[in-house]
């Protein structure tokens, strides 16, 4: 986005609302993970300072630094101790799942002050920002739940298959997930938009009433 902005095909605001949405989408997403993992009985995310949704907090210098500049990255890594979980698989699948969750709940939340609060539009910004925030949301869960590590889609696959099963896959994925993941970016770009653009288009379109 920020090359974007210095060839002139974004306006300063386009890049503005990109940063705002990037940083809130980024920090429910980790504020999520850390505290379901504190109520699965979990003090680390605690003791790391992520029970807060000050983005500082989430901001990963190297990952969150590339999405506004690139706009490819992460956010900072909430870290967990499994063994302190009151139900590990249970506990884990939901831990993964929340990140993702999180993100869909907020896009929805924003459609529905979209559809249903008209005196909002009277502030000229609101809705490319609101739109923003909605489609890099939506990115964001849908990209996650992609089932190929590092991403949080195996953790939650993981969790959900049977024990033997779920063995075999995190060794694969723990051997080649980072390397499939790498082969998606640069090569299944259409994978990956179709993978994204379907349920978004549906939560769009069901909650717009479109």
């Amino acid at each position: 986005m920020l090359f974007r902005l210095i060839d002139g095909n974004a306006t300063m605001f386009d890049f503005i609302a990109f940063v705002v949405a990037i940083l809130v989408a980024i920090t429910i997403h980790e504020f999520a993970h850390a505290i379901r993992a504190h109520q699965a009985g979990d003090p680390l995310p605690k003791a790391q300072g992520r029970l807060t949704l000050n983005p500082a907090a989430h901001y990963d210098p190297i990952g969150t630094t590339m999405i506004l500049i690139f706009g490819l990255g992460w956010g900072k890594p909430v870290m967990t101790r499994p063994e302190t979980h009151r139900h590990p698989r249970r506990d884990g699948l939901m831990i993964s799942f929340w990140g993702p969750l999180s993100n869909i709940l907020l896009a929805i939340g924003i459609l529905l002050l979209l559809r249903f609060v008209p005196a909002l539009y009277q502030w000229g910004p609101w809705e490319p920002l609101a739109w923003a925030i909605v489609g890099l949301n939506l990115m964001l869960a849908f990209f996650n739940l992609i089932p190929v590590t590092p991403l949080d889609g195996s953790k939650v696959l993981s969790n959900l298959l049977p024990i033997k099963q779920a063995v075999v896959y995190d060794r694969f994925m723990g051997q080649y997930g980072f390397l499939i993941l790498l082969l998606l970016m640069f090569a299944g770009q259409r994978f990956i938009s179709t993978w994204v653009a379907i349920p978004s288009g549906l939560i769009v379109r069901a909650v717009m009433g479109i």
